[in-house]
């Protein structure tokens, strides 16, 4: 079984990573860590604009290489097959794309539980993944529920 796990790398992702690490237990899964760096609006690209751009992007992209690859470590040591990846883009576009490319089984997301009103503006990673998945997507609540 092959699980995508899309995560944000926010203070949330550690409950999403604690119902994946049952799963993936449970059910002798693969998991396909994944984290869609979101393009910078102001960023225009490598090769244009001055250096201090360009090297406070790439720092920012290590950073969450970083921690992702911690994560991914943490699930290793227990005992999840666990591959970790990063990828910029449009975060639900890129996490179809790739449950589609590696046959996911199940993708997992986290849901931040925001109002309504968030949701019409901003719209929802989790709601679209779900609409257009071609496989089971479990959302995991990661709001507080106090």
């Amino acid at each position: 079984m092959k699980v995508l796990v899309a995560v944000d790398l926010s203070t949330s992702t550690q409950k999403v990573i604690t119902a994946v690490e049952l799963i993936a237990k449970a059910m002798s899964a693969k998991v396909l860590l994944l984290h869609v760096a979101e393009p910078d609006p102001d960023f225009v690209g490598w090769e244009a604009g001055p250096n201090t751009v360009r090297d406070s992007q790439t720092e920012v992209f290590h950073k969450q290489h970083r921690h992702l690859q911690e994560i991914a470590n943490n699930l290793r040591l227990k005992g999840v097959d666990t591959t970790a990846l990063l990828i910029q883009g449009a975060t639900a576009d890129v996490i179809l794309e790739k449950a589609s490319k590696i046959k996911a089984n199940m993708i997992v997301v986290g849901s931040h539980g925001r109002g309504m009103a968030y949701q019409v503006i901003v719209g929802s990673v989790s709601e679209v993944v779900v609409r257009k998945s071609e496989c089971p997507v479990l959302v995991v609540p990661t709001h507080n529920t106090s």
